[in-house]
């Protein structure tokens, strides 16, 4: 059993990408939290993203569905539940054209759930927490850092795209174009509310593109590298000019932190690395590192399969775009950085380097 002189924040979908890379991090910096983990292990979560946690006395991992409320409820119960940082999202826009039904029950209805039942385990009524959950007289220097606090992670894609110089800043207009990022603004908007009409102690954050370790297969960045290394088409969807801006998911980790901890109750904060790069530029950029820090002539999987391959750039493929493909994300980070203090300690060429790293070590394994 947990220390109970430890406060226990339930955090949810953690098994996967940002959630795996923030739990170790979190874990090792606040020796006075509890994680609850709660993570039905889909297919984007995997326990061996938490290896390193395990045998940690102040983590817990148990499997389930956030949109099970009798198991949530039993959490909040048996954990005294006084925070949640709510990772857990189904995330892939491809996924969500497929089969947007899955989406809409758990980015829609798994929230939902999420924060009623914080709402009732931690309120008496609107606007009124329980006497437990009040801050004591010795620790009233932010009454709002000190409530339970529900912080919800969201995405900038909720915002729609953009033309070729805006960027998104907490105040533009929702405008979500697939089933994934409506999902997601329909969820921002159940966490909106339980704080305008309960009082709830409730924070968002919208961030643009991660990369870094511990990422899903399917996604972008780790999609070139492991075609590359097997030899396979590197898949490019449309003309290859569709922007995003990349955020290197420790500096997330670190943003989600000091929202949770410092952010203002109600408010929302846009998380973003100021990396823009069309996927173009993405896809030259690893097949550029990977020619020089694992070259063609180097790879034993490619040698085998084919002889002609002088670069991998050779390998990049354009294939039919994706339906309701945004054209540019650009999120404007100077909320967060002015009012709270983050500022991102990679750029996408210090940040690439090592997920590049990253993959190589976990790839290679695979083949030998």
């Amino acid at each position: 059993m947990f220390d109970n002189t430890n406060k226990t924040i339930l955090v949810t979908g953690c098994a996967g990408f940002i959630g795996s890379n923030f739990v170790p991090y979190f874990l090792d910096k606040y020796p006075n939290y509890n994680l609850v983990n709660l993570d039905l292990l889909t297919y984007a979560g995997d326990l061996q993203n938490l290896k390193e946690c395990e045998n940690n006395p102040r983590y817990k991992f148990i499997k389930g569905d956030i949109c099970n409320r009798e198991l949530v409820e039993f959490i909040f119960t048996e954990y005294d539940i006084q925070g949640v940082i709510h990772f857990a999202a189904e995330s892939h826009v491809d996924n969500s054209i497929k089969n947007p039904g899955v989406f809409v029950q758990t980015n829609v209805t798994g929230t939902f759930t999420l924060v009623d039942v914080a709402y009732k385990h931690w309120m008496e009524k609107p606007f009124t927490y329980k006497n437990k959950y009040l801050p004591t007289i010795h620790n009233q220097q932010s009454t709002e850092a000190s409530l339970p606090r529900f912080h919800h992670i969201s995405t900038d894609e909720v915002y729609g795209t953009l033309n070729e110089t805006d960027l998104f800043t907490e105040s533009t207009p929702y405008a979500p174009n697939s089933p994934y990022s409506a999902s997601k603004a329909s969820s921002d908007m159940i966490i909106r509310a339980y704080n305008e009409t309960y009082g709830l102690n409730t924070v968002i954050t919208n961030c643009s593109n991660n990369y870094g370790p511990k990422q899903h297969d399917e996604k972008l960045i780790p999609t070139i590298i492991r075609k590359a290394l097997a030899g396979e088409n590197i898949p490019i969807y449309g003309d290859g000019k569709n922007i995003r801006d990349w955020l290197y998911v420790l500096d997330h980790c670190k943003g989600i932190d000091i929202v949770y901890h410092t952010g203002k109750t109600g408010e929302v904060y846009n998380i973003g690395g100021r990396n823009e790069r069309t996927n173009l530029k993405i896809v030259d950029k690893i097949c550029s590192i990977l020619d020089e820090v694992y070259p063609v002539e180097n790879n034993y999987q490619l040698s085998t399969i084919n002889h002609q391959l002088k670069s991998y750039k050779d390998l990049i493929t354009f294939v039919e775009d994706r339906a309701g493909h945004d054209r540019r994300y650009a999120i404007d980070a100077t909320k967060l950085e002015n009012e709270l203090g983050w500022k991102a300690d990679e750029t996408f060429d210090t940040g690439i380097i090592k997920t590049i790293e990253w993959y190589l070590n976990k790839y290679k394994k695979g083949y030998n």
